[in-house]
């Protein structure tokens, strides 16, 4: 029974070849870049609001509470079409207040007890007939909307508090730009790597790719982990962690967007490559450097070795470090039982 014909079987080309191969492959991958770019940009304040998120919510959680975030109200599309047009924005309508909506930017919610409330009305109107006074007026409080246009900035001054600042005025710009590319290179990661496989796996025989195909898959997902895994869970408590230690310190933090773009960013980076230890231990083990036993008698020295390269991944704060470096122990023994039981592929040439 005659087996499948492989795609890059009995494939043999010249130099000059390879090369236009090469240059086609490229050319795919920087237009599926370009396509990945182009279609962040226009979805790119949804994309920083999610970056932001984490950010945002601790500021929230250690001060006093915020405005509704209005990010992402209005994409990239229709920024330019505000820019490039003399249209007027539309302003808000005036509305009366209305004590179960929210205050507006001009107005602002406050209670005050009963019992004040009444003495001034007393002072100012006396001749207004004021009925019986009730039991627990003293502790009862009425809300009252008091409205003023300073408001509106002290709003926007205590607001400033709870979200990352600029002190440049092509910072955001810049920032939205940069997480642009980023995204789209993201998006576009996977034609990218398709291209970069079609022209590596020329090169292979069968079984190389083969290797290819169970351990490319597996790398992918352990960097995803970790990325979701620092975003999501690492994030949170770090942030807290330090915005405690701000607080302690009685430093007052405003954090700015393109530091914190750097570091989530850069941290979630840090900890998908961290978690290829599994995969690193493999190979090593593969290329005869290591053997199983060896990892095995040595766990105090890769403790050692975990622990100082999760101190230069991660930021200075402890809280990172040592989520990263309890991970990492956890799959250094899961690459020790992947030594031993790693998947093999015999080489029908050999």
């Amino acid at each position: 029974m005659p087996r499948n014909r492989d795609l890059f079987d009995d494939s043999t080309m010249t130099f000059g070849e390879h090369l236009e191969v090469l240059r086609v492959h490229v050319w795919r991958a920087i237009l599926g870049i370009a396509a990945g770019v182009i279609l962040a940009l226009f979805y790119g304040d949804r994309i920083i609001g999610i970056l932001r998120q984490p950010i945002d919510d601790a500021l929230r959680k250690h001060n006093m509470p915020a405005a509704p975030d209005d990010l992402g109200s209005m994409d990239f599309g229709g920024f330019l079409k505000q820019l490039f047009s003399d249209e007027e924005p539309p302003k808000p309508k005036e509305k009366v207040p209305v004590m179960s909506e929210q205050p507006a930017e001009d107005e602002i919610e406050v209670s005050i007890p009963l019992k004040v409330l009444r003495e001034a009305i007393r002072t100012a109107a006396p001749e207004i007939q004021m009925p019986s006074e009730p039991a627990d007026s003293e502790e009862k409080l009425v809300p009252i909307i008091l409205k003023a246009p300073e408001f509106s900035l002290f709003k926007k001054t205590a607001d400033r508090f709870n979200r990352p600042v600029t002190y440049k005025v092509e910072e955001a710009f810049m920032a939205y730009i940069r997480i642009s590319l980023v995204s789209g290179f993201v998006l576009a990661s996977p034609w990218v790597f398709y291209q970069l496989w079609l022209f590596v796996a020329a090169g292979l025989f069968p079984h190389e790719r083969r290797y290819v195909y169970i351990y490319l898959p597996m790398s992918i997902g352990l960097f995803v982990v970790g990325a979701v895994f620092c975003f999501y869970f690492v994030f949170p408590i770090v942030l807290d962690f330090l915005i405690s230690f701000n607080k302690w310190l009685g430093v007052e933090l405003q954090p700015r967007l393109s530091e914190y773009i750097s570091l989530v960013l850069m941290l979630p980076v840090m900890f998908g490559i961290s978690f290829q230890l599994p995969l690193v231990m493999l190979f090593i083990e593969r290329i005869g450097i290591v053997t199983v036993q060896g990892y095995q008698e040595n766990w105090r020295m890769a403790v050692l070795i975990i622990s100082i390269a999760s101190m230069l991944l991660t930021p200075s704060d402890p809280t990172s470090m040592l989520l990263m470096m309890f991970p990492l122990i956890f799959l250094y023994i899961a690459g020790i039982y992947l030594c031993k039981y790693r998947p093999t592929v015999s080489d029908p040439l050999a």
